[in-house]
């Protein structure tokens, strides 16, 4: 059934490695900013790139068992019938859409996008490291609000012409044009980090003194955490940001919870293998990892105006990319609500 908390020894075998990822990774992917070295266009689109087989896309071509695991204990041809329509009419749906409204689509990918890194970032602070303060809903959603809007509206802060370079690379190939949106003048980036940077500050310390840990280990990670990606997002160029957080941070701590909800990867977990999961994880991603990339190439032959640079590639697979995230949301969120409350 679903995983909300886990043996001590497969917390010991999966915590350290699925945490430590996302902290190595964007330590390193800082330096060069922080050393004042400007990256190439090829540099910064390379973890994107690197995304189709690094974790990025591969992490939801599990979904298909892991919902299943996680709700029902084992994967049946009934389950394979309802992931896949979960994936037909809503990632369908989707893909109309972009080809119907193109900007609007691209502006809720941004939001789709900060709900679901939100949630995908509680689970590891509530289950990993057992954070106590998040057994509470209004809690779960503040702290998930807040590690969503990390990677989403930081980058805009600190960078709103890149920002708003990429939302138009996502519209272009559908025949979209941003224009003059709000979203990018300065009173309203001024407003939304205000209000971002309260939030932030309010979360953390309501989760502070709902902790009932001494010491408070968990928060206080989760709050290094938060200040760390608060910079990170404000100073490295956000599509690099985006796309090492995608891979190192975002997909592998999903990879974890995929993983913990399977019994055989479980026991190998307590046992101190952390080889044998993944590699099981690897061969069950395989499949659809192959399926979605010729998908993608359907999907460049449909759209109206298929990109010629390196970064009009990158847009459209992101755009893939969204088409495919909205049934990944459903499918965590069906698994959330099978693991029932903290």
């Amino acid at each position: 059934m679903g995983v909300r908390s886990l043996d001590d020894a497969v917390r010991e075998t999966l915590a350290g490695p699925a945490l430590a990822a996302g902290w190595v990774g964007i330590a390193v992917a800082a330096l060069p900013t922080l050393a004042g070295v400007e990256l190439s266009t090829p540099v910064r689109y390379a973890p994107l790139v690197a995304s189709v087989v690094v974790f990025g896309l591969p992490h939801g071509a599990i979904d298909y068992v892991a919902l299943p695991r996680a709700v029902a204990g084992r994967v049946t041809g009934r389950w394979l019938a309802v992931v896949g329509a979960l994936y037909l009419v809503l990632g369908g749906a989707y893909a109309a859409a972009w080809f119907a409204w193109p900007v609007a689509a691209a502006l809720g990918f941004v939001a789709l996008t900060w709900l679901h890194w939100g949630q995908g970032d509680v689970y590891p602070l509530a289950v990993l490291l057992d954070a106590d303060y998040l057994d509470s809903r209004a809690r779960r959603v503040a702290t998930g609000v807040v590690r969503g809007g990390l990677p989403m509206l930081v980058p805009l802060l600190g960078h709103p012409e890149a920002y708003r370079e990429v939302v138009a690379l996502f519209a272009a190939p559908f025949g979209g044009s941003v224009g003059d949106l709000w979203l990018f003048a300065p009173d309203a980036r001024l407003a939304l980090g205000v209000a971002f940077a309260a939030l932030t500050v309010g979360t953390l310390a309501a989760n502070r003194r709902a902790t009932a840990a001494s010491p408070p280990t968990a928060w206080r990670i989760d709050a290094a955490e938060t200040v760390g990606l608060w910079v990170f997002f404000l100073v490295v160029p956000p599509v690099f940001a985006v796309g090492v957080y995608f891979c190192l941070w975002h997909a592998i701590r999903h990879v974890a919870r995929a993983v913990a909800v399977d019994g055989g990867s479980r026991n190998a977990l307590a046992a101190g293998d952390l080889r044998g999961p993944l590699a099981r994880f690897a061969r069950e991603a395989t499949p659809l990892t192959v399926a979605a990339l010729v998908l993608l190439g359907g999907f460049w032959v449909a759209v109206p105006d298929p990109p010629t640079t390196l970064s009009g590639a990158a847009a459209l697979y992101l755009a893939f990319v969204a088409v495919l995230t909205l049934p990944h949301v459903a499918v965590v969120t069906w698994m959330d609500r099978a693991a029932g409350p903290l």
